[in-house]
């Protein structure tokens, strides 16, 4: 298992590199949008899997409530430490209550 990630984040990071190396040019605005659309999507998508789901079960849990309150910070643009921290104390409160 451990190699398989090493692995595939060596992949990712070698296609990272690439990038850099493929000519301005060759980047349009249509394709740059396409990117920019594609990483908010996939952002979301590991957000609304790892926030809301066990063992392949929808379940509403503290996560929810760490969510909530990060999103709010972060539509609030506040600085991003206070944002994880303040995600966590909130799970970790939620979790000391028992929900």
């Amino acid at each position: 298992m451990i190699l398989t990630v090493i692995l595939a984040s060596l992949a990712v990071y070698s296609w990272k590199l690439l990038g850099y190396l493929v000519p301005e040019r060759f980047i349009t605005e249509r394709f740059r949008g396409f990117a920019d659309r594609v990483t908010v999507a996939l952002l979301a998508a590991l957000v609304a899997i790892q926030g809301f789901s066990t063992e392949g079960e929808i379940v509403i849990d503290a996560r929810l409530g760490a969510l909530a309150v990060a999103a709010v910070l972060l539509a609030i643009r506040a600085p991003y430490i206070l944002v994880v921290l303040a995600g966590a104390l909130v799970a970790a409160g939620l979790r000391a209550l028992g929900l």
